[in-house]
């Protein structure tokens, strides 16, 4: 069963991960098992303090949703060890249908691959040349369904030497008279006993019994008895080769669960190999790949929450199937192939909306959940002063509360004393919770921090102008903002660098520096674009 993520936007905020791990929740307590909550970005300080307050781990990383292998309906054929005879890998092509097969080694690595056209050319060279080295005995004894009639060839555990049809002819006639031959004979003693005393190392005597006094001659040359006639004799002693000594097992080219498929592709295009086998983290051959697997790879499937713009979305978007949107902001610029859910209400957090879903279904959140889930409320409704917040966020909050038996203003104040930043570098703070947006040709970032005490932030003002200048040149912005969030003081400083005179007209300010106290501004989504958007729109 695949995996269905459920992700926030980049630079995630409290709600946009406890919202993403709240439906997670609730999905699988429906018994959709496949559903696992995820985070595009590093988790903030008042994020973690959360998460710790009731005992939740982060949700995975998720770096991008491109079309990996793995993601492949490939194929996954025997496996088979070099040491194996070619005849077991013949037949294991056969009976599945395939054209190539991977062979490993003893831990289960790449060895090589071999395919039944390295079959046929070994099959036909054999014909000018019948010499044969080093055939374990076991693998000839398999293939001939035979068994050693001497004592002196049970000494022998590899068998080499020339392949050679002892026909009914006089001694003088024979056509082997080196030690270094394998001899394929029937009810013939004196071919045998002369074998014997050539010293040959093999013998292979074909529907037929051996006189006792040969079987006793003092001797290293192993004899095999077999029910098959001569000719298929022949033919099964070069097919108990082992197939290390035909597969291809150099300038190979191989694929990894978690190579992307654009980048399979390329290399597939570079080469003409039948099939690839496929390598998972540990370099064990797991599958094969062909290129008709290319055709129509399955997508992997995401659930958008709390933001519905590509820009704010995980990495390779395009590339994945989206299955619902949740949101609470402006509907801005994802595209769907198909009709999806979207569930978009005009409230103050995600969670919010999560927790309408949890009654929707009849399904009360754990205490643990719910305390998460007000942790949340309160964080994207700065404890209920934005002008987002919502009747209805308010009574969600107190609902989770009394589940959790947590108060909420003691929640918000240990959430908003963590977001103070710490010994963090300015970078990580100004990425905490960190947006692009483009309005009507423009194009801009705005970070937000909220915080009880906004003049520690303020001591490092220099930092963030200097790292914000330096992302506006990098990224081509018109303008580059950070809104520092002070929940006592109810309102905002806001730093920025581009064009004064749009911060001027934009909030009807006067004297505008690098940093400018705009009261009763608390959200960034309700108050800042919309108040841009309107002068640009």
């Amino acid at each position: 069963m695949d995996t269905i993520y459920i992700t926030g936007h980049r630079n995630p905020d409290t709600d946009s991960i406890v919202s993403a791990m709240a439906y997670a929740a609730l999905k699988n307590a429906l018994g959709q098992r496949q559903y696992e909550a995820a985070r595009l970005g590093q988790i903030s300080d008042e994020t973690q303090t959360v998460l710790d307050r009731f005992g939740f781990q982060p949700p995975k990383l998720l770096n991008n949703v491109r079309t990996q292998v793995r993601d492949l309906d490939y194929d996954t054929p025997p496996t088979l060890s070099a040491a194996a005879a070619i005849s077991r890998a013949w037949r294991t092509m056969q009976k599945n249908k395939i054209s190539a097969i991977p062979v490993a080694n003893e831990d289960g690595t790449l060895y090589g691959m071999l395919s039944a056209g390295d079959v046929a050319n070994y099959d036909m060279s054999s014909v000018r040349n019948p010499n044969v080295g080093r055939i374990p005995v076991y693998n000839l004894l398999s293939v001939l369904e035979g068994k050693i009639l001497n004592q002196g060839g049970e000494m022998r555990d590899e068998i080499s030497g020339e392949v050679t049809i002892a026909l009914p002819a006089s001694r003088e006639n024979l056509m082997f008279s080196s030690p270094d031959s394998i001899v394929v004979c029937g009810d013939q003693p004196d071919m045998i006993r002369r074998a014997l005393e050539i010293g040959v190392a093999c013998i292979i005597v074909c529907q037929a019994e051996v006189d006792p006094e040969l079987l006793a001659t003092q001797t290293d040359t192993c004899i095999i008895s077999t029910a098959f006639d001569a000719y298929r004799a022949v033919r099964l002693i070069y097919h108990a080769m082992p197939i290390s000594s035909i597969c291809k097992n150099s300038d190979l080219v191989c694929f990894h669960l978690d190579d992307y498929i654009d980048d399979v592709r390329n290399a597939v295009l570079e080469s003409r190999f039948r099939a690839y086998p496929i390598l998972d983290e540990e370099e064990h051959v797991v599958g094969t790949l062909s290129r008709y697997h290319l055709l129509r790879p399955r997508r992997k499937q995401v659930i958008l929450m709390d933001h519905n713009e590509k820009a704010q979305s995980v990495p390779g978007l395009d590339q994945a199937d989206i299955l619902e949107i949740i949101d609470h902001h402006r509907l801005a610029d994802i595209q769907t192939k198909n009709p999806i859910t979207v569930r978009n209400e005009p409230v103050g957090s995600t969670t919010t909306i999560v927790a309408g879903m949890y009654q929707d279904k009849g399904l009360m959140p754990t205490a643990k959940m719910a305390g998460l889930m007000a942790a949340a409320i309160v964080s994207d409704t700065v404890m209920f002063k934005s002008p987002t917040c919502t009747q209805r966020d308010i009574d969600v909050a107190n609902r989770m509360a009394r589940i959790a038996n947590i108060s909420l203003k003691e929640l918000g104040q240990v959430i908003f004393s963590a977001a103070g930043g710490g010994t963090r570098s300015a970078e990580e703070i100004f990425r905490t919770d960190y947006k692009e947006f483009h309005i009507a040709g423009h194009n801009l970032a705005v970070s937000q921090v909220t915080c009880m005490d906004s003049d520690k932030l303020l001591q490092r003002k220099d930092e963030f102008l200097k790292l914000m200048t330096s992302i506006r040149k990098e990224k081509g912005f018109d303008m580059v903002i950070m809104m520092v969030t002070d929940v006592l003081l109810e309102g905002t400083q806001l730093l920025f660098v581009g064009d004064r005179e749009t911060i001027r007209q934009a909030f009807n300010v006067e004297d505008v520096e690098d940093v400018v106290f705009l009261p009763k501004i608390m959200s960034r989504k309700k108050q800042v674009i919309p108040m841009l958007s309107a002068l640009w729109g």
